[in-house]
């Protein structure tokens, strides 16, 4: 067990953002009284790591200009769509390279400094995240977002220390509808120096990327990336409402820098999802023919190895006879995991159907 408790961290994940970064996501933000003492702490910490950035920067100019082997792997889909479950089955393949989670808190101290510091993080760490029992491990593949956070202002996650400007972030930096050119620009130079870091780190030959901003960005990551390959997950949409609902009340803990009431914190998400949903809708047919595999979680369940092959040939993915021992051996250790258990209250049957009847009609899910 990690010597700090995930909802009682003194300071939060922006401590590994380049000090540019740190002032253009914080300044002009209202800070509540009751989280300076964690902002101040944070400020600190992150002004003094951000010193260290410059050798990081001098050990990417060597890796800046190799070109990639291969195109991406995105695994997508609304948080608590089975998103993670898959990217570790994935990740038994070690041809595949992603983001771990040490990385997702400092991206900017890699290249540079990365023993001494993982080997502090793993001391501080929780050992499983609170919301769903799943392991964490300072090496263990992790969705990039917070990554990205860390690395420029431009993010959906930016909503994580500043909750009250949910919306306007899903609409800027989720969906990109509003984003500026520049902005748009700067994400994608971060996004791909991100894709080769990870490679280089872990050693892979094509990014694995599990991330469910990424389902709305499918046009910008189609122009980085033309041949990219995608996993569109769906999921019980009663289910991934009560799910999203316990990670986002208990993960934005230790990170918010200002008070959100559950309610609005909900009614958010609520929103979010709406939005989500329709734009990855409206932008899923610039994915190339033979590029998308959409399937529900449910059916990854009921036979993840055998999904699993099949969808390696779906997208004519290599790796899969290498290491299809280890996907085994994974899904063998997976079968004595508890997951959460979900009743739907009938606030719940009423909030879902009343605004995401139209992924339970397309889909074919019902109570």
């Amino acid at each position: 067990m990690g010597l700090l408790q995930f909802d009682k961290l003194p300071i939060n994940t922006l401590v590994g953002a380049d000090w540019d970064t740190f002032k253009k996501i914080t300044d002009g933000q209202w800070i509540g009284d009751e989280y300076k003492a964690k902002f101040r702490l944070t400020k600190a910490v992150c002004r003094l790591l951000s010193l260290l950035k410059p050798f990081e920067d001098r050990r990417y100019a060597k890796l800046e200009n190799q070109p990639l082997e291969m195109d991406p792997l995105f695994i997508l889909g609304h948080w608590r769509s089975g998103t993670t479950f898959v990217h570790n089955v994935f990740a038994c393949d070690k041809h595949f390279g992603y983001t771990t989670t040490y990385q997702t808190v400092f991206p900017n101290l890699m290249l540079w400094g990365q023993p001494f510091f993982k080997k502090n993080m793993s001391f501080l760490m929780p050992d499983h995240r609170p919301t769903d029992n799943m392991e964490l491990k300072v090496d263990l593949p992790q969705e990039e977002e917070f990554a990205l956070s860390n690395m420029m202002p431009y993010t959906y996650y930016n909503f994580w220390f500043f909750p009250q400007k949910m919306l306007d972030y899903c609409d800027k930096y989720l969906l990109f509808n509003t984003i500026t050119e520049e902005e748009r620009q700067i994400f994608m130079k971060a996004f791909l120096k991100l894709v080769k870091i990870s490679l280089h780190n872990t050693g892979g030959t094509q990014y694995l990327s599990k991330n469910p901003p990424h389902t709305g960005r499918v046009k910008t990551l189609l122009e980085m990336f033309p041949n990219a390959k995608f996993i569109y997950l769906k999921r019980n949409p009663y289910t991934v409402f009560e799910s999203t609902r316990s990670f986002f009340i208990n993960t934005i803990k230790p990170l918010k820098l200002q008070p959100i009431s559950d309610e609005e914190l909900i009614r958010n998400f609520v929103e979010v999802y709406k939005r989500l949903f329709y734009k990855f809708e409206d932008e899923k047919h610039l994915i190339p023919e033979g590029n998308l595999v959409e399937l529900k979680f449910e059916d990854f369940e009921k036979d993840a190895y055998g999904m699993t092959e099949d969808i390696y040939r779906q997208l004519n993915l290599p790796g899969f006879e290498e290491s299809k021992d280890k996907i085994a051996q994974y899904l063998g250790k997976k079968k004595g995991y508890k997951k959460n258990q979900y009743k739907y209250e009938d606030a719940t049957v009423h909030t879902v159907e009343e605004n995401w009847g139209m992924a339970l009609d397309k889909w074919g899910y019902s109570l």
